[in-house]
């Protein structure tokens, strides 16, 4: 038996996930078939079957990068004197970025409607629910884990329920993010500015009295 080289085995599995990326964003999950996405990754859909066994198994991979990068981002920000400016300045850094180029500004926008896309079909698909519970709880458990330890460090008022706080910030964050689907014309830089006022009166010590 042939051996598998696990380095090629996981880039080739990461040209697949990036081209299904693109398949979804341009035709949304029902409308991106198997054929599309081996078109678009230059493979015959046998080869594919060797990595993704279903569509649902390719978001699920997608949703575990997308996890990874979270998680690094999140322990990073645990070893900050100060994990909430930290936060927000991950949140601007990130809205920074979508400004920079036309280009990545259309990437961005692209998966903030995959996203909506996933939700949608969280609603029909039994699958595609466990996966977008999953991650959300994953998330959600990061974030507060973060607040917690902000809590005892005082920088967060410490009556706040840290795992349904974070719940409440990331809806927050995630509803303003896609903001600029229903409105293009919006300013970035004040939508940013009032989400961080809105962030720390929020988490404010005291702020729930």
């Amino acid at each position: 038996m042939r051996k598998i080289d696990p380095v090629k085995h996981e880039q080739k599995r990461r040209d697949i996930l990036e081209a299904a990326g693109r398949c979804f964003a341009k035709d949304g999950f029902r409308g991106a078939s198997i054929s599309n996405i081996c078109s678009e990754a230059k493979i015959s859909s046998g080869h594919l079957y060797h990595y993704f066994v279903s569509k649902e198994a390719i978001i699920e991979a997608m949703a575990e990068v997308g996890l990874e990068h979270a998680e690094a981002r999140f322990n990073h920000l645990m070893k900050s004197d100060n994990p909430i400016e930290g936060l927000i300045a991950e949140i601007a850094q990130a809205s920074s970025r979508s400004c920079m180029k036309q280009q990545h500004h259309a990437e961005m926008r692209a998966k903030k409607q995959l996203h909506l896309d996933m939700l949608a079909e969280a609603g029909r698909n039994p699958a595609m629910a466990d996966i977008v519970r999953k991650h959300s709880a994953k998330i959600n458990g990061m974030l507060a884990t973060l607040l917690k330890a902000a809590q005892q460090r005082g920088q967060v008022d410490q009556a706040l329920d840290a795992d349904l706080a974070a719940a409440i910030l990331l809806g927050t964050i995630e509803g303003v993010g896609k903001m600029t689907i229903r409105n293009p014309d919006l300013d970035m830089k004040k939508e940013l500015d009032m989400l961080t006022t809105l962030i720390k009166r929020f988490l404010a010590p005291g702020s729930s009295k």
